[in-house]
């Protein structure tokens, strides 16, 4: 009977409730990035830092949150005192410390100064663009940093004692040998960070390498990005990494919780413009455009674009969709219950052709990606929605 307090409270515990901030800010816009960002004025950061003060107030906070990520753009191009602004009226919004607070951060901007202030905020965990340590491809994507910047802006990372540390890394980059790849993840290694993440480079449209490839300047190939993402998966296992989606791994006890919230379908409020939010039974994001978002805050607006209801099939659809890159799977069973409307006969099909496929496997109501299944990852989501599409085109 002892236990019974503990599990109680437990199965009482208010849902998790996450806050993403966009800092869209960047010196530079990087090849491959399609992010709203723009180059920052002084007068810009400050009318930016007012309007989340604003959206804030706009709010419903119904519960203390979890988690919070600052991404962008760049959140280290904010001075520290801008820094230091834009934490406390997040820190104001959290009815308490969140479990985890991320910042990413790109290496030319980690200072000292900057760490400090963070690290007296409550941040617990930094999230470092490297993309490559070789400097003809950190070149070829336009990064403005070099790779004698990402070792000194490590070194700074780690005395600030942060608790834990992420790096990004890109492959299947332009003229990027296996050889390279491998190297990368070895340099990666060697700091010892506490996550790593591994982005195959994706061609998105209005993008520099978009363009390089239209002219036939760069190539993809398929089978080429399969091995690496097989390469990479058996060189991190080997270095005490553990998979847990499809492009992060952890050690124990450092995968991100914001991230994986997110996965699970809980609510989420975003801030800053081009900011997504997932809260109060509605889907939607804010505009990109700094001076439209200011003005539409002005009216008392926000989650103006692509809003939409949320309905208990769609988040069964986005639950098996994203929950499916990650190794744990997903079990249908309570989504079944949530959403007993959705056209499950038709998604029993869709997984059991794609477990003829070897793509996935089955183990009660369990479903989990098979290694080849994490390789198409996308298609498989894909397959999912054409499984859910009967039900959306009758709503």
């Amino acid at each position: 009977m002892s236990g019974e307090p503990a599990e109680q409270a437990k199965a009482e515990a208010p849902a998790p409730l996450g806050v993403y901030v966009h800092v869209p800010f960047c010196a530079s816009t990087c090849d491959f990035c399609a992010f709203y960002q723009q180059q920052p004025t002084a007068n810009d950061v400050d009318r930016f830092l007012a309007g989340i003060e604003n959206e804030a107030a706009l709010v419903p906070w119904t519960r203390p949150v979890t988690t919070v990520f600052w991404g962008g753009g760049t959140p280290g191009l904010l001075a520290p005192r801008d820094l230091a602004r834009l934490a406390e009226t997040v820190r104001a919004r959290c009815a308490g410390a969140p479990q985890e607070w991320t910042v990413e951060l790109a290496p030319a901007s980690v200072t000292e100064a900057r760490l400090k202030v963070l690290r007296e905020a409550g941040v617990t965990r930094v999230s470092m663009g490297v993309q490559s340590f070789q400097p003809a491809l950190l070149d070829g994507l336009g990064r403005q940093h070099t790779r004698e910047q990402i070792f000194a802006a490590y070194e700074r990372v780690r005395a600030a004692g942060f608790p834990s540390v992420n790096l990004d890394l890109m492959f299947a980059l332009p003229g990027q040998t296996a050889e390279e790849w491998a190297g990368d993840v070895r340099e990666a290694v060697a700091l010892a960070p506490d996550h790593l993440s591994t982005y195959c480079l994706t061609f998105e449209e209005d993008t520099k390498l978009w363009v390089k490839l239209s002219q036939g300047r760069v190539k993809l190939d398929l089978n080429h990005e399969a091995d690496l993402y097989e390469a990479t998966w058996a060189q991190l296992a080997a270095a005490g990494y553990a998979q847990y989606e499809v492009s992060n791994f952890a050690r124990p006890g450092h995968a991100c919780r914001h991230n994986l919230n997110t996965w699970h379908m809980h609510e989420w409020v975003g801030l800053g413009p081009s900011a997504a939010s997932q809260q109060a039974g509605w889907r939607g994001g804010n505009i990109a455009d700094l001076e439209k978002w200011l003005a539409h805050l002005a009216r008392g607006e926000r989650v103006t674009e692509d809003r939409v209801r949320l309905s208990p099939s769609l988040l069964a659809e986005d639950a098996l969709i994203f929950g499916l890159r990650m190794n744990a799977g997903v079990n249908l069973a309570p989504w079944r219950e949530r959403a007993p409307e959705a056209p499950w006969p038709m998604v029993e099909d869709t997984l059991a052709t794609l477990a003829a496929a070897e793509l996935l496997v089955r183990q009660g109501d369990l479903v989990q990606l098979t290694n080849r299944g994490r390789l198409v990852a996308d298609s498989v989501g894909s397959e999912i929605m054409t499984a859910f599409e009967p039900l959306f085109e009758t709503a």
